[in-house]
Protein backbone atom coordinates (compact mmCIF):
# COMPACT_ATOMS: atom_id res chain seq x y z
CA UNK A 1 0.00 0.00 0.00
CA UNK A 2 0.63 3.43 -0.61
CA UNK A 3 0.32 6.96 0.16
CA UNK A 4 -0.63 8.80 -3.27
CA UNK A 5 -2.01 11.81 -4.56
CA UNK A 6 -2.76 12.83 -8.30
CA UNK A 7 -1.60 16.95 -8.75
CA UNK A 8 -1.18 20.24 -10.29
CA UNK A 9 2.35 22.00 -10.11
CA UNK A 10 2.84 25.72 -10.58
CA UNK A 11 5.22 26.60 -12.45
CA UNK A 12 8.70 27.18 -10.84
CA UNK A 13 8.11 30.94 -11.88
CA UNK A 14 4.75 31.28 -9.79
CA UNK A 15 6.46 29.19 -6.41
CA UNK A 16 9.75 31.69 -6.84
CA UNK A 17 6.98 34.87 -7.06
CA UNK A 18 4.66 33.30 -4.45
CA UNK A 19 7.76 32.46 -1.99
CA UNK A 20 9.11 36.12 -2.19
CA UNK A 21 6.01 37.43 -0.98
CA UNK A 22 5.94 35.43 1.99
CA UNK A 23 9.51 35.36 2.65
CA UNK A 24 9.62 38.58 4.67
CA UNK A 25 6.97 37.68 6.20
CA UNK A 26 7.46 34.27 7.88
CA UNK A 27 9.29 35.20 11.21
CA UNK A 28 5.45 37.00 11.94
CA UNK A 29 3.64 34.01 13.02
CA UNK A 30 3.71 30.01 14.36
CA UNK A 31 3.22 28.46 10.69
CA UNK A 32 5.19 25.68 10.41
CA UNK A 33 5.44 26.09 6.50
CA UNK A 34 5.08 23.85 3.60
CA UNK A 35 8.20 23.51 1.82
CA UNK A 36 7.90 25.65 -1.62
CA UNK A 37 9.17 22.81 -3.71
CA UNK A 38 6.64 20.27 -2.58
CA UNK A 39 3.65 22.92 -3.05
CA UNK A 40 0.80 21.40 -5.29
CA UNK A 41 -2.71 21.49 -5.79
CA UNK A 42 -4.20 18.27 -5.28
CA UNK A 43 -6.93 16.79 -7.59
CA UNK A 44 -7.25 13.31 -5.52
CA UNK A 45 -5.51 11.35 -2.57
CA UNK A 46 -5.95 7.86 -1.16
CA UNK A 47 -4.24 7.22 1.86
CA UNK A 48 -3.66 3.62 0.70
CA UNK A 49 -3.40 2.61 -2.89
CA UNK A 50 -2.80 -1.23 -3.25
CA UNK A 51 0.22 -1.73 -5.17
CA UNK A 52 -1.36 -4.80 -7.57
CA UNK A 53 -3.45 -1.23 -8.49
CA UNK A 54 -0.44 1.07 -10.26
CA UNK A 55 -0.39 -0.54 -13.25
CA UNK A 56 -4.11 0.44 -13.67
CA UNK A 57 -3.93 3.56 -12.27
CA UNK A 58 -1.50 4.68 -14.70
CA UNK A 59 -3.65 3.64 -17.61
CA UNK A 60 -6.18 5.44 -16.25
CA UNK A 61 -4.89 8.58 -15.16
CA UNK A 62 -2.78 8.43 -19.03
CA UNK A 63 -6.19 8.08 -20.89
CA UNK A 64 -7.80 10.82 -18.78
CA UNK A 65 -5.05 13.13 -19.76
CA UNK A 66 -5.86 12.72 -23.48
CA UNK A 67 -9.02 13.98 -22.58
CA UNK A 68 -8.32 17.28 -20.71
CA UNK A 69 -6.70 20.23 -22.21
CA UNK A 70 -3.50 22.16 -19.87
CA UNK A 71 -5.49 25.15 -18.20
CA UNK A 72 -3.78 28.39 -17.54
CA UNK A 73 -3.97 29.20 -13.56
CA UNK A 74 -2.74 31.83 -11.20
CA UNK A 75 -2.14 31.80 -7.40
CA UNK A 76 -4.67 34.98 -6.18
CA UNK A 77 -6.30 35.16 -2.47
CA UNK A 78 -5.73 32.99 0.40
CA UNK A 79 -7.92 30.89 2.93
CA UNK A 80 -7.93 28.83 6.21
CA UNK A 81 -9.17 25.36 7.26
CA UNK A 82 -11.45 25.06 8.18
CA UNK A 83 -11.98 28.80 8.80
CA UNK A 84 -9.98 31.80 9.40
CA UNK A 85 -11.28 32.08 13.15
CA UNK A 86 -9.79 28.73 14.05
CA UNK A 87 -7.91 27.96 11.58
CA UNK A 88 -5.16 24.73 11.53
CA UNK A 89 -4.37 25.17 8.01
CA UNK A 90 -3.14 28.55 5.86
CA UNK A 91 -3.36 28.26 2.06
CA UNK A 92 -3.36 30.71 -0.88
CA UNK A 93 -6.02 29.91 -3.56
CA UNK A 94 -5.91 29.56 -7.17
CA UNK A 95 -8.12 32.97 -9.20
CA UNK A 96 -9.65 31.29 -11.82
CA UNK A 97 -12.46 32.47 -13.95
CA UNK A 98 -16.15 30.36 -13.74
CA UNK A 99 -15.15 28.40 -17.03
CA UNK A 100 -11.73 27.16 -15.37
CA UNK A 101 -13.05 26.54 -11.96
CA UNK A 102 -15.37 24.04 -14.20
CA UNK A 103 -13.20 22.29 -15.72
CA UNK A 104 -10.37 21.90 -12.41
CA UNK A 105 -13.53 20.67 -11.03
CA UNK A 106 -13.87 17.78 -13.91
CA UNK A 107 -10.05 17.18 -13.70
CA UNK A 108 -10.55 16.35 -10.38
CA UNK A 109 -13.43 14.68 -10.68
CA UNK A 110 -12.10 12.35 -13.48
CA UNK A 111 -8.91 11.70 -11.29
CA UNK A 112 -10.56 11.02 -8.19
CA UNK A 113 -12.72 8.26 -10.61
CA UNK A 114 -9.59 7.03 -11.73
CA UNK A 115 -8.14 6.05 -8.59
CA UNK A 116 -11.16 4.32 -7.11
CA UNK A 117 -11.88 2.52 -10.31
CA UNK A 118 -8.22 1.07 -9.97
CA UNK A 119 -9.26 0.03 -6.48
CA UNK A 120 -7.78 2.84 -4.26
CA UNK A 121 -10.17 4.55 -1.38
CA UNK A 122 -10.38 7.96 -2.74
CA UNK A 123 -10.69 10.82 0.17
CA UNK A 124 -13.98 12.22 -0.55
CA UNK A 125 -13.45 15.80 0.88
CA UNK A 126 -15.18 18.45 -1.51
CA UNK A 127 -12.73 19.67 -3.61
CA UNK A 128 -11.45 23.25 -3.13
CA UNK A 129 -8.52 24.43 -5.14
CA UNK A 130 -5.48 25.74 -3.14
CA UNK A 131 -2.07 25.40 -1.70
CA UNK A 132 -1.12 24.92 1.48
CA UNK A 133 1.14 26.94 2.93
CA UNK A 134 1.65 26.39 6.20
CA UNK A 135 0.09 24.48 9.48
CA UNK A 136 -0.31 25.11 13.05
CA UNK A 137 -0.20 23.05 16.06
CA UNK A 138 -2.89 24.15 17.39
CA UNK A 139 -6.32 26.23 16.30
CA UNK A 140 -5.82 29.79 15.97
CA UNK A 141 -7.31 33.42 14.57
CA UNK A 142 -5.25 33.89 11.04
CA UNK A 143 -7.77 36.74 9.95
CA UNK A 144 -4.67 38.78 9.21
CA UNK A 145 -2.89 36.64 6.93
CA UNK A 146 -5.88 35.77 4.98
CA UNK A 147 -6.32 39.40 4.43
CA UNK A 148 -2.50 39.76 3.49
CA UNK A 149 -2.94 36.66 1.15
CA UNK A 150 -6.19 38.59 -0.32
CA UNK A 151 -3.99 41.19 -1.83
CA UNK A 152 -1.41 38.83 -3.63
CA UNK A 153 -2.04 38.00 -7.19
CA UNK A 154 1.19 35.79 -8.43
CA UNK A 155 1.48 35.35 -12.46
CA UNK A 156 -0.17 33.20 -14.38
CA UNK A 157 0.93 30.12 -15.38
CA UNK A 158 0.15 26.72 -17.79
CA UNK A 159 -0.45 23.73 -15.88
CA UNK A 160 0.57 21.46 -18.83
CA UNK A 161 0.70 17.72 -16.82
CA UNK A 162 -0.72 15.88 -13.60
CA UNK A 163 1.61 14.61 -11.89
CA UNK A 164 1.06 10.90 -9.56
CA UNK A 165 2.86 11.55 -6.14
CA UNK A 166 3.74 8.94 -3.67
CA UNK A 167 4.33 10.68 -0.36
CA UNK A 168 6.08 8.95 2.26
CA UNK A 169 5.15 10.28 5.59
CA UNK A 170 8.00 11.63 7.63
CA UNK A 171 11.04 10.37 5.60
CA UNK A 172 11.68 14.21 4.48
CA UNK A 173 13.52 17.31 5.93
CA UNK A 174 12.66 18.03 9.53
CA UNK A 175 10.16 14.70 9.68
CA UNK A 176 8.18 15.37 7.49
CA UNK A 177 6.86 13.57 4.12
CA UNK A 178 8.80 13.32 0.95
CA UNK A 179 7.43 13.14 -1.99
CA UNK A 180 8.07 11.37 -5.23
CA UNK A 181 6.58 12.02 -8.76
CA UNK A 182 6.22 8.24 -9.61
CA UNK A 183 4.68 9.38 -13.37
CA UNK A 184 3.77 12.56 -15.49
CA UNK A 185 0.88 12.57 -18.21
CA UNK A 186 0.70 15.19 -20.67
CA UNK A 187 -3.06 17.51 -20.64
CA UNK A 188 -3.24 16.72 -24.34
CA UNK A 189 -7.05 17.37 -24.69
CA UNK A 190 -8.84 20.21 -26.88
CA UNK A 191 -10.55 23.19 -25.10
CA UNK A 192 -14.07 23.15 -25.25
Amino acid sequence: MTRMFVALVPSPGAVEHLEEFLDVRRDAAAFRWSDPGQWHLTLAFAADVPDRSLDDLDERLARLATRRPAVELRVAGGGAFPHADRARILYARLGVGDDVAAGLDLLAAGCRAAMSRAGARVDGQRFRPHLTLGRLGRPDNVTSWVRLLDAYAGPPWVAEEIVLVASHLGEGPRGRPRHEVVATYALTGRAR
